[in-house]
C-alpha cells in the first residue's frame, strides 16, 4: 500500500448515512438500543465510528441474512 492510500480508520455520520442508505437518526436509534456499534469521541464536538467494528457490524447483518435465506 503507498503512502497516498490512507487506511479508513474512523466514519463520520455524514459518511455512515451515504454507506448504509440509512438516516441519522436510524443510526442513532440502532446505536441507543445496542444494535449499531458504539461511537468514540475524537474530541468535544467530533464522534465517529471505528471502521473496523462498523465493517465487523456490516459483514455480520450479511451473514446473517445470508444464513436466513439458506434455512
Amino acid at each position: 500500500m503507498g503512502m497516498n492510500q490512507a487506511v479508513q480508520q474512523f466514519y463520520r455520520l455524514p459518511q455512515l448515512k451515504v454507506l448504509l442508505g440509512v438516516s441519522g437518526s436510524t443510526i442513532w436509534s440502532w446505536t441507543k438500543q445496542g444494535l449499531f456499534p458504539k461511537p468514540i469521541k475524537l474530541s468535544t464536538n467530533v464522534t465517529a465510528w471505528k471502521a473496523s467494528d462498523v465493517d465487523a457490524w456490516a459483514q455480520a447483518r450479511i451473514e446473517a441474512s445470508q444464513s436466513q435465506e439458506v434455512a
